[in-house]
């Protein structure tokens, strides 16, 4: 593994007077995480007037900081020429469109042929970035919006918006049951005690919030819009079969095929052709990483889902409630 070494040397400027050597690094240097910074300071990486000291030491201002940036090849996967939907692009970010069926991170099982592949081809630098410049993710059969981090500062901009909560992602989804009103969600989610692929409600989980409400009734389904203010693994699905109304096609959290009384054979040929959970993260809204605009990018449900929804209300006009 070959590094890429560069020096840059930064006065300290007498308003960080008083403040600790990792904080003001972490305002001279903001293309850097601070847990890097750290990693820095302890390696001698970063010194201060020609010596290195400890990442809590107190700044008096004038002095010299002196940081030799090592940035590693972060990742394995290869390169590969898969077509990307990019919906927005520039020198700091990219918005992708993911098909249903694509995998995002290379992993057992999955050593090529997914998104982060693609993404090397279409911008080999993204081997700097910290995995590949991907800040969340969507599931296999989950479509949908993802913002990629082009640049250090914008992943960590980007990490730091996901953290803060000030990501607006935005999800269609289709549920069991004919909902009544929308509402909010509100349960930490963790690992499943026995299934371990599997992520559950449970008391000692990470903190969870997803909102929801209703867009469209049909018989025995819902269309519902989903907003997460969290984003933890699985968890509109984990959090919609909670309130026991499942996403249609999650054979993981909803089960096996419920179908309603009377459908044509037609419904019910639709239905058992959707081989998904029934999730599409439509929008997607966030601060530029550079010039803090806020960049909001939506991409049309496909056309699967689309063809069910189309089966959906061909049901309800027959079968009215």
């Amino acid at each position: 593994m070959t590094d890429a070494e560069s020096s840059l040397n930064v006065t300290v400027p007498f308003e960080l007077a008083g403040r600790r050597f990792d904080q003001a690094l972490a305002e001279l240097f903001p293309d850097y995480s601070r847990s890097r910074l750290t990693t820095w300071i302890k390696s001698g990486a970063a010194l201060l007037d020609g010596a290195p000291v400890a990442p809590r030491q107190i700044l008096r201002g004038g002095e010299t900081v002196s940081l030799i940036v090592r940035m590693e090849r972060e990742i394995g996967a290869q390169a590969e020429d898969i077509a990307l939907d990019i919906r927005h692009e520039d020198k700091d970010v990219l918005v992708v469109n993911k098909p249903a069926g694509l995998v995002v991170h290379p992993g057992a099982g999955n050593a090529n042929g997914t998104l982060q592949n693609a993404l090397l081809h279409h911008d080999p630098k993204l081997a700097e970035i910290p995995r590949g410049g991907i800040v969340h993710r969507l599931d296999k059969d989950t479509s949908g919006l993802m913002v990629v981090a082009r640049t250090l500062r914008a992943h960590t901009s980007l990490v730091e918006q996901l953290t803060a909560r000030a990501v607006h992602r935005q999800y269609a989804a289709i549920v069991y049951g004919s909902m009544i009103s929308g509402g909010r969600v509100d349960a930490a989610i963790g690992r499943h005690p026995q299934d371990r692929l599997k992520q559950a409600v449970r008391e000692d989980g990470r903190d969870a919030v997803t909102h929801y409400r209703v867009r469209e009734r049909f018989r025995a389904m819902t269309l519902v819009e989903c907003r997460l203010e969290t984003g933890r693994t699985h968890q509109i699905r984990v959090h919609m079969a909670h309130v026991r109304h499942p996403l249609l096609g999650d054979s993981q959290y909803g089960g096996l095929l419920k179908l309603p009384k009377g459908a044509s054979p037609e419904f019910v040929a639709a239905l058992r052709a959707f081989k998904r959970q029934a999730l599409h993260a439509e929008r997607l809204e966030f601060a530029h990483p550079k010039s803090a605009k806020t960049i909001a990018v939506e991409a049309e449900r496909p056309a699967d889902m689309e063809a069910l929804l189309a089966a959906l209300r061909a049901d309800a006009r027959v079968n009215p409630t």
